[in-house]
């Protein structure tokens, strides 16, 4: 068996073995979308190399998940193409499988998985990727494993759920060191030698032309437009590297003012596994020539000053580490994540007692959905998640409040969050996603006085604090211009 990963990453899906007479390995690529950075890959080529056989990865795309729409599979389709050119330089057979009817993409995975020695996969934690696993898990008649390359902790090693950012901060302070030497390969396809690979007869799924590929051709909502934003792994280095530097000297002090671009924009590439968080870490250490001696030997919680990085580059890490990682350490562990129920006791009994509290405002779905509230910041942050797919992360926040605010229930309240978010957000149904739609309403804070009508001690919220705080006039001006274009081609 290889020893090239950690155990800690790795989990059986099935009680399968090992068959070392097979075809080939297999790596059904489903989440970590990139050929460097992963641990997924990184195992699987070590199986190959153990049993000495080809190595054959299928990246397919199906077309009846949730939300589906032209902007989540045209950046899904461009990662493809990125991997597609990769992995034709390396001796890896790769298989891009388009789905171009709801169900005709049913029977491939069982197909290439029954000559296979080993399948190999990626542990995602939260959409319908869980239930999927599950679901492929009985269809493969083999060892079934699921590696977990999603951040610098492995998200099952934890053995309980975090409440607040500070206690799981603390905790990593604790654990987190002796993982900072423990990185996939930056690209382990190079100098790869295997044999090549004979692939059973698959023409009733054809092979996929991702350069070539027509959205219109699927059955899709075309209605949720291409954003600017284009996928895959070329495209998330660029935006790693104009980041670094461009904006990391200025993120501390501006990444929360909406007029200045400061803020990394890597969410999308990070969910759709496009990009990899060891590999954003160690551009941002190596740039500040750090190495691990230089972390403080106080474990404090505190958000500042144990990494021993500059202030800016701090304030990054710890938005990347402890924050998303947060998000992750929730989806690991509970499978009600994305339910009201999940929230904190005490929010969900403030939120209770204040229930039925009158509301000036209330609004539909559709009225949220098309930027038709009173409020100009709110209407342009709803704006630029229709037409960009991100909000501003500082004014995401109010967006969410003003949603709990303006809903005739904090339950509906959610269910229009999830749905906003997760239908327009390229970086949305992620663990981070939930994180922040939860925060909302309580998740990872604490209670907050004085006590306010429907809000109760949560924390509250206003578009005019935040216009004093943070500068928005422009932001305004350009999202709104844009509002009236997005609600026509919505219609």
């Amino acid at each position: 068996m290889p020893t090239n990963i950690p155990t800690a990453r790795i989990r059986n899906g099935n009680e399968g073995e090992v068959n070392a007479a097979g075809d080939y390995v297999l790596y059904w690529m489903i989440a970590n979308r990139r050929t460097r950075w992963n641990y997924s890959l990184d195992r699987a080529i070590g199986w190959a190399q153990h049993l000495k056989k080809p190595l054959v990865v299928l990246e397919a795309l199906r077309c009846d998940y949730q939300w589906n729409s032209d902007r989540f599979h045209a950046f899904v389709i461009a990662g493809m193409a990125d991997n597609e050119a990769r992995f034709a330089k390396s001796p890896i057979t790769y298989y891009p499988y388009l789905e171009g009817r709801a169900g005709e993409g049913s029977g491939l995975l069982a197909t290439l998985a029954k000559p296979a020695c080993v399948v190999v996969s990626d542990d995602f934690p939260s959409f319908f990727l869980p239930a999927m696993l599950r679901a492929a898990a009985r269809q493969i008649p083999v060892k079934f494993e699921l590696v977990d390359s999603n951040g610098l902790w492995p998200m099952r090693l934890a053995e309980k759920e975090f409440a607040r950012a500070f206690d799981f901060r603390r905790f990593l302070q604790k654990a987190l060191p002796p993982w900072l030497s423990e990185f996939p390969q930056a690209d382990p396809m190079k100098g790869l030698k295997l044999p090549d690979a004979t692939l059973p007869d698959l023409k009733q799924w054809p092979r996929a032309k991702p350069q070539a590929a027509e959205l219109s051709e699927f059955p899709i909502d075309h209605k949720v437009t291409v954003a600017a934003e284009q996928g895959g792994e070329a495209a998330a280095r660029a935006q790693l590297k104009l980041f670094l530097d461009k904006r990391l000297p200025i993120y501390g002090e501006q990444r929360n003012q909406p007029e200045v671009q400061a803020a990394s924009e890597l969410s999308a590439y990070l969910h759709f596994g496009h990009l990899s968080v060891h590999e954003v870490f160690a551009e941002v250490v190596e740039r500040e020539n750090w190495t691990p001696d230089k972390l403080s030997s106080k474990v404090t919680g505190s958000s500042s000053g144990w990494w021993g990085l500059s202030a800016t580059a701090e304030s990054f890490i710890d938005e990347l580490i402890t924050w998303r990682e947060l998000g992750y350490n929730m989806c690991a562990r509970r499978s009600d994540y994305d339910r009201y129920e999940s929230l904190p006791d005490w929010a969900q009994a403030t939120l209770a007692e204040h229930a039925d509290d009158p509301r000036e405002h209330v609004y539909t779905l559709d009225e949220f959905e098309f930027s038709r509230t009173h409020d100009p910041l709110w209407n342009a942050a709803q704006a630029q998640l229709v037409k960009e797919g991100r909000i501003h992360n500082y004014l995401r926040m109010l967006w969410g409040k003003k949603i709990l605010e303006w809903s005739p229930s904090p339950q509906e309240a959610l269910k229009t969050m999830v749905h906003l978010n997760n239908k327009y957000a390229i970086d949305g149904r992620n663990p981070n996603s939930y994180s922040g739609i939860f925060w909302v309403l309580g998740r990872y804070d604490r209670p907050w006085g004085p006590e306010r009508p429907i809000y109760g001690k949560i924390r509250y919220m206003t578009s005019e604090n935040t216009a004093r705080k943070v500068s928005v006039k422009n932001y305004i001006a350009k999202y709104s211009a844009q509002q009236a274009v997005a609600s026509r081609q919505l219609f």
